[in-house]
C-alpha cells in the first residue's frame, strides 16, 4: 500500500526534472526587469526537453564575442528540419527579438507566446516557427540602465548596436556583420515564408500602442501584395479586437517633432528586414511598439501580436506558400529601384495628446511639449500613395562579374543564396551593357563603417572582353530581384552605393601639369575641330574657362594615357549567356 504514494512521489520528482519551469525573469519581476542572455540558452535547452517532439535548440552561429546565438524550432507537426518542413510543405515563421538589444520586449513576450501556444493543439500545428529571441547579442549584455532614454522599462536592457558598433537593421544587403551572415544561413536553410522582426520605436508622445507595418503592400509581386495586405489587416484586426491602438504605418513625422506636418508611408528599402524579404518573394513585418508604454504593456501586445502571426500563417499559410513559389518562377522583366511617396494625402485622426510649442531657453530650438494628462484627438494627413521612382529593366541574360571581383562578390552572392556560375574560359568582345558613372558623390561621413557612394550615368551598348573566372549571375532565378538591388549601381543599397566598388571611381594615372601644356598644343595643332571645340567650351562655360586643371583634362581625355576604365563599373548586364 506505502509503495503507491512513493512511487507517485518519485514521479511527481521526475516530472519536476522533465519539465522546469518555463518562465523568464521578466515574468517573475512583474515586467519591471528583463533577463540577461544566459537565460535564453537555458530557456532554449527547458523548451526543448520539456517539448522534445515539439522543440529543438539549436545554436545557429556565434558572436565576435564568443557566445552563440540560439534559435528555438517549434512544431506540433513534428517537422522540426528544413527537409522536414519542406516535405510536410508547412510554412515557415521566422520571428526575431533584440535586433536592437534595448528593444527587448519580443525577447520576453516571444519566451511567453511560446509557452502558451505549446500548452495547446493549435496554430503551431500548421506552421514551423524559428524564434530568435535575440539576435544582437553581444549588444544585449552591454546591458544598462539608460541605454534607452526614450524609453519607459525594463528597469536594464542592452544596447542598440553589436560589439562591433554595427547596426544590424542596416546590415541586411552588404551583410558585414558576422550576426547578419548567421542569419542569413539560417534563411537559406529555413526559406521562411513570413518574417517578424519585433522592435520598439522612438519619437514623439501618443496614445497608439504598436505599429504594424509589412511589405510585399505596396510593392512586389501582386499575389503577394495581396497576402501581405490580409496577414497585415487580419493582426491588426486582432489587436484591435484585444484593446490595442495598432497603427498600420510607421508613426513618424514627416517634419521631425512637429505633429501637424502628419505622416508619410514608404517602401523600406533592402538594408531593413521587411524591405529585405520583400526582395526574396516572401512576407516580411515590422512590428514596433510605442517606447513610452510601459514595458508591462508593450511586452503584453507584443505576445498579442505573436499569436496573431501564427494565427494568420495558420489559417492562410499554406496558400500564400503557393503563390510566393509562383512569384519564384516569375523573373521580372523589370524591377523598381526606388519609390516614391506623393504628396498628396488624406486625413486621419490620431489619438496624441495636448501640446505646445514653444522656443527652449536649453537648445534655443522651437520645442514639443506633451501633456499626457489631456489625451486629444488630432486630425492630420497621412500621405500614403506610393509609386515606382526608379525603374530598372532586368538584363535579358543576366550579369557578369569581372575575375578580379568573384571572390569578394561571389561571397557576398552565396551569403544570400543567389545563384551563380564561374566562367572557366575567357571570352573577348562580348556584347554587353556597360555603366559609366557620369557622377560620382561620396558621403562626407561614413556610414555603418562604409563611406556610401552615389553613382550618376546609363548603361549603354559596349562589347568587353571577359576573363576566365568571372561570375554569371543569371536573371532566370528565384531571387532574380535581390540580385538587381544587389548589382545595380544606383541601386539604393547595391554593393556599389556602399562603397564596394569605390576603387573604379579614384584617378590612378596622371598627366603633369607640363606635358598636358605640350599635348594640347598638339593636339590642337592637327585638329581644327577641336580647337573650334575647346573655344566654344572656354565661351559657354565660366566654371570650365576659369579651372586650370578642367582645362588640361579636356584634352587629357582625348590623349591616348587616358584611362578608359576610369568610372566604369565593373559588373556586365548581358542579353545572351557569355
Amino acid at each position: 500500500m506505502l509503495r503507491l504514494p512513493l512511487l507517485a512521489l518519485a514521479l511527481v520528482g521526475l516530472s519536476a526534472t522533465a519539465a522546469p519551469p518555463l518562465t523568464t525573469h521578466a515574468e517573475r519581476s512583474g515586467f519591471l526587469q528583463t533577463g540577461r542572455y544566459e537565460e535564453v540558452g537555458r530557456l532554449c535547452h527547458d523548451f526543448a526537453r520539456t517539448h522534445p517532439r515539439a522543440v529543438r535548440c539549436t545554436a545557429f552561429g556565434r558572436t565576435p564575442q564568443g557566445r552563440p546565438m540560439w534559435a528555438l524550432v517549434a512544431s506540433q507537426s513534428g517537422a522540426l528540419t528544413p527537409e522536414a518542413a519542406r516535405r510536410a510543405g508547412l510554412p515557415v515563421t521566422l520571428i526575431q527579438g533584440g535586433i536592437h538589444a534595448g528593444e527587448i520586449e519580443g525577447k520576453d513576450a516571444g519566451f511567453l507566446a511560446l509557452r502558451e501556444q505549446l500548452a495547446r493543439p493549435g496554430a503551431l500545428r500548421h506552421q514551423v516557427l524559428v524564434f530568435v529571441p535575440v539576435f544582437n547579442v553581444d549588444g544585449h549584455e552591454r546591458f544598462g540602465a539608460w541605454n534607452r532614454p526614450n524609453q519607459r522599462g525594463p528597469e536594464q536592457m542592452g544596447w542598440r548596436t553589436t560589439a562591433q558598433n554595427l547596426n544590424l537593421n542596416r546590415d541586411y544587403v552588404k551583410a558585414d556583420a558576422p550576426e547578419m551572415q548567421a542569419m542569413l544561413a539560417l534563411v537559406r536553410a529555413w526559406d521562411p515564408l513570413t518574417m517578424v522582426d519585433l522592435h520598439t520605436t522612438d519619437g514623439a508622445q501618443f496614445e497608439h500602442d504598436i505599429a504594424v507595418m509589412v511589405e510585399p503592400v505596396h510593392a512586389g509581386d501582386p499575389a503577394l501584395r495581396t497576402a501581405g495586405t490580409t496577414w497585415r489587416d487580419g493582426v491588426i484586426a486582432a489587436l484591435a479586437g484585444q484593446g490595442a491602438l495598432p497603427l498600420p504605418f510607421y508613426p513618424s513625422f514627416v517634419e521631425s517633432d512637429n505633429p501637424a506636418s502628419g505622416f508619410k508611408d514608404n517602401v523600406p528599402t533592402p538594408r531593413f528586414s521587411h524591405g529585405y524579404f520583400l526582395l526574396r518573394n516572401r512576407l516580411g513585418m515590422l512590428v514596433e511598439t510605442h517606447s513610452w508604454r510601459p514595458y508591462p504593456h508593450r511586452v503584453s501586445v507584443t505576445r498579442q501580436t505573436v499569436d496573431a502571426v501564427l494565427e494568420q500563417v495558420a489559417r492562410h499559410g499554406r496558400g500564400w506558400l503557393l503563390a510566393a513559389h509562383a512569384a519564384d518562377a516569375r523573373p521580372p522583366a523589370e524591377v523598381p529601384l526606388t519609390w516614391r511617396t506623393l504628396d498628396e494625402a488624406r486625413e486621419i485622426d490620431f489619438r496624441g495628446y495636448a501640446y505646445t510649442r514653444t522656443p527652449s531657453d536649453i537648445s534655443g530650438a522651437l520645442m514639443t511639449r506633451y501633456d499626457e494628462t489631456r489625451p486629444e484627438v488630432w486630425r492630420l494627413p497621412l500621405r500614403e500613395r506610393i509609386e515606382p521612382d526608379r525603374v530598372r529593366r532586368a538584363p535579358g541574360a543576366g550579369y557578369v562579374v569581372p575575375a578580379e571581383h568573384a571572390a569578394w562578390v561571389g561571397e557576398k552572392l552565396a551569403q544570400h543564396g543567389v545563384r551563380f556560375e564561374r566562367l572557366v574560359q575567357a571570352r573577348s568582345a562580348v556584347p554587353a551593357q556597360v555603366f559609366r558613372a557620369t557622377g560620382v558623390k561620396a558621403d562626407a561621413a561614413t556610414t555603418e563603417g562604409r563611406q556610401r557612394v552615389t553613382l550618376n550615368g546609363d548603361w549603354r551598348d559596349e562589347p568587353r572582353d571577359v576573363p576566365a573566372g568571372s561570375l554569371f549571375v543569371p536573371i532566370a532565378q528565384p531571387l532574380a530581384a535581390l540580385a538587381m538591388h544587389l548589382l545595380e549601381p544606383d541601386a539604393p543599397d547595391s554593393l556599389a552605393a556602399w562603397g564596394r566598388f569605390a576603387t573604379a571611381f579614384e584617378t590612378k594615372e596622371y598627366m603633369e601639369p607640363y606635358v598636358a601644356e605640350q599635348v594640347a598644343r598638339e593636339q590642337l595643332a592637327a585638329s581644327p575641330a577641336l580647337r573650334e571645340a575647346f573655344a566654344a567650351r572656354l565661351r559657354d562655360d565660366a566654371a570650365f574657362a576659369a579651372s586650370p586643371a578642367a582645362r588640361l583634362a579636356f584634352f587629357h581625355r582625348r590623349h591616348a594615357s587616358w584611362d578608359e576604365r576610369l568610372n566604369l563599373y565593373p559588373v556586365l548586364r548581358l542579353d545572351q549567356r557569355p
